[in-house]
């Protein structure tokens, strides 16, 4: 056989195992099971309003998967679902997440952080400025005994300031509780969450943002950051669906960052699905930090986060860290 024609067969056969190869890996890809539809849930405030783009993708039939989308009042709503399998993924608490964890052994898992600090100081006045100033003034809030009250315990305990001794804390039951306080007494503080903050100022004449909180958790530099909100998904539901979760990853970080860049009909669209009012989500926006971090960034962060809570209260997030089978790694 001429050596030219020997060569050419080799050739030939590599092609045709290349071929018969490729058509395995397409078989396999096409046999991975695909869900029917992925429930995804939210809340009304900062967490949910990261999702409005892709829920309108989804109602405009342009989404990559088959999504159904339920926006609920608080997170007590969303947990007995997503622990008994009517929800397949959620944004909720970044606490809650852990303690979902620690409870159900491990059957949940965080695929992304969706929400930074939203917390601020406010005032009537000009009387403050940096946290320091607070020393030997009240400061109202609502939130006792959970995330927000402990962030705000080690952010004045971080710079120096006894939160029992050197300031007054008075807690409320709810933000609309605060922010009719405020309305009634010039001179007051209060600690607020956005988007209340922007309805407090439509209601509140010259009322100041004086301190942003997730500002102050930055400059400690500790390695970890200021975190309300974080996307969730039940670690049987990722596992067999793993491509599917990841696609809609991508498509959630592109609503992220359209929920930033494009303000005006990212507030359309919160009020459109029930998250936030229009006008106060135009303003909110800016200040809500929605962002999207996941992988080993996440991992750092978050972990940072929900160290200095367990200092604060083991009980915030489920009695102990979550081990690293907690961060989900694409």
């Amino acid at each position: 056989m001429k050596p030219k024609t020997l060569l050419t067969r080799i050739t030939v056969l590599a092609l045709s195992v290349s071929l018969i190869l490729l058509a395995g890996c397409n078989q396999a890809s096409s046999a991975q099971p695909q869900a029917e539809q992925i429930r995804v849930a939210c809340m009304k405030g900062p967490t949910g309003i990261g999702l409005v783009h892709l829920m309108d993708q989804t109602d405009q039939g342009k989404a990559q998967n088959p999504y159904v989308f339920s926006i609920h009042g608080s997170a007590d709503e969303i947990t007995p679902q997503l622990i008994n399998g009517k929800l397949d993924l959620a944004a909720v608490p970044a606490n809650l997440a852990s303690v979902l964890y620690n409870n159900t052994q491990g059957q949940v898992e965080v695929l992304a952080i969706n929400t930074l600090g939203v917390n601020y100081l406010v005032e009537t006045g000009t009387t403050i400025s940096s946290l320091q100033d607070v020393r030997g003034k009240t400061i109202y809030a609502s939130g006792k005994g959970s995330s927000p009250e402990f962030a705000l315990r080690y952010l004045l305990q971080e710079n120096g300031i006894d939160p029992d001794q050197d300031v007054t804390l008075v807690w409320k039951s709810e933000a609309t509780e605060v922010v009719a306080l405020l309305a009634q007494t010039p001179g007051m503080i209060a600690m607020l969450p956005q988007p209340y903050v922007a309805v407090a100022q439509g209601k509140v004449p010259g009322l100041n943002v004086a301190v942003d909180l997730n500002a102050v958790w930055k400059n400690l530099n500790n390695g970890s950051l200021m975190i309300t909100g974080v996307l969730v998904g039940r670690k049987a539901f990722v596992d067999q669906y793993q491509a599917q979760v990841e696609t809609f990853l991508a498509e959630y970080q592109e609503s992220t960052r359209l929920a930033n860049e494009l303000i005006p009909e990212t507030a359309r669209l919160t009020e459109k699905y029930g998250i936030v009012a229009a006008a106060a989500a135009e303003k909110a926006i800016p200040q809500c930090n929605i962002t999207y971090i996941a992988g080993a960034e996440m991992k750092t962060a978050l972990s940072g986060y929900l160290e200095v809570l367990m200092a604060q209260n083991a009980k915030s997030i489920g009695g102990q860290l979550p081990d690293d089978a907690f961060y989900f790694q694409s």
